[in-house]
């Protein structure tokens, strides 16, 4: 079953998830995140702008799918449709619903807003994934301690 971690407490979630996907790039690993659109859009501009002097590789599905080998390369993807490449070992979601293909993943890190829907949100899915048997662990972080 699939390791899912409960990252919550988290003041601004985009900005979590650059450094979080910043440190998987630089791990070697690749990882698939998921979101609503809107989210996984500003994610995108995010990973281009978020240090002045770092850009961290990524594809966007369904809009890069035509072209399989830059997806095939892409360390990080950002899924908006379909199923995340079966490279991709690590998930992390940034939505407000359980990743439907969750056992695709070894691990998945759900990363918590402190806004109370988010933080329903996270509650309600921590559930779904328990009761689908998946092994759920929590990591607060407190606020302004997000590093």
């Amino acid at each position: 079953m699939t390791e899912v971690a409960f990252h919550t407490g988290i003041a601004n979630p985009l900005d979590y998830a650059c450094r979080l996907l910043r440190k998987a790039y630089r791990s070697g690993a690749r990882v698939a995140v998921h979101g609503d659109p809107a989210t996984l859009d500003r994610l995108d501009q995010a990973l281009w702008t978020f240090e002045a002097l770092e850009f961290l590789p990524h594809a966007v599905l369904p809009r890069d799918a035509g072209d399989a080998q830059r997806v095939a390369l892409s360390p990080i993807v950002l899924v908006k449709g379909g199923a995340a490449p079966p490279a991709c070992r690590i998930g992390v979601s940034l939505a407000g619903h359980p990743v439907e293909e969750v056992g695709a993943f070894d691990r998945l890190i759900a990363i918590v807003g402190l806004d109370p829907e988010h933080r329903e949100a996270g509650r309600q899915r921590w559930r779904e994934y328990e009761r689908a048997g998946h092994a759920v662990s929590h990591v607060a972080k407190p606020a302004g301690g997000e590093g």
